[in-house]
């Protein structure tokens, strides 16, 4: 039997490999995309975020391409122009890896590693968002156990011993938000310090700050599809640290 009082936990080492094979495809192909392509191939791209630039060299996905998105404007005042980039034209693999970059990340050369003589898909930050996704995919696949709910899955992976009185004194949602504050605490940080002064993070900071981001996230995502409730008899089934146990209200108690 499991420490939650199941048989196994199958679903849940599934579910994590899953999360991290995903994850580690794009951790890994942000890498080797940009190392396959002939150097020079991609250079001082600046595009936006959540959106479509270099698809194309004209029309409503190439802004990237247009005579306002080849132009970038440093912090320093100096003045970059990059060369036309349409990942429509590269190969499948190298095209869907920086077409993903493209619609995820906003690619300023100045936030992004070279590989090969060319800029890799993303910005660093979220080189390390990947990389956080994929050991937390790793992670939940070694440790999770489904626990009811989503807040007692992701605490599945705090020892149990660590979590006695927690949960003796019904502090389970405090100590969820606290580990949770804690992983994206560096990233919040190190991006809000740079929009509200001078202080500018680089490529070194960024991934790491963007790590424990991406492990949380990743817990969370895997915890939103493990915790399934119908895995037991009754809520009383599923064993707690500390002995605690989980009892449903009746109607009069709701009232």
């Amino acid at each position: 039997m499991e420490k939650n009082g199941l048989e196994h936990r199958f679903r849940e080492r599934k579910i994590g490999l899953w999360i991290a094979s995903v994850s580690g495809f794009f951790f890994f192909s942000f890498f080797f995309a940009p190392f396959i392509l002939p150097e020079g191939t991609v250079v001082g791209l600046n595009g936006r975020a959540n959106s479509i630039d270099f698809a194309s060299s004209e029309g409503s996905m190439s802004y990237g391409n247009s005579e306002g998105g080849l132009i970038h404007k440093h912090a320093d005042g100096s003045i970059h122009y990059h060369e036309h980039f349409t990942w429509s034209e590269l190969d499948p693999y190298t095209g869907f890896i920086y077409a993903f970059g493209d619609l995820n990340c906003h690619q300023n050369h100045e936030r992004s590693w070279e590989i090969g003589g060319n800029q890799m898909p993303v910005c660093t930050r979220d080189v390390g968002i990947f990389f956080g996704l994929m050991m937390g995919g790793v992670v939940f696949s070694r440790r999770a156990h489904n626990r009811w709910t989503v807040r007692d899955t992701c605490l599945s992976l705090v020892p149990d011993e660590w979590l006695g009185e927690v949960y003796v004194k019904n502090q389970r949602t405090l100590a969820w938000l606290a580990c949770g504050v804690a992983l994206c605490v560096p990233l919040i940080i190190d991006g809000f310090t740079q929009l509200l002064t001078s202080y500018e993070s680089n490529n070194l900071t960024r991934p790491l700050t963007g790590a424990p981001f991406g492990l949380g996230l990743a817990i969370l995502i895997g915890a939103s599809i493990a915790a399934r409730a119908e895995k037991f008899s009754s809520a009383g089934a599923v064993l707690l640290p500390g002995g605690a146990k989980f009892q449903l209200q009746t109607p009069s108690e709701e009232e």
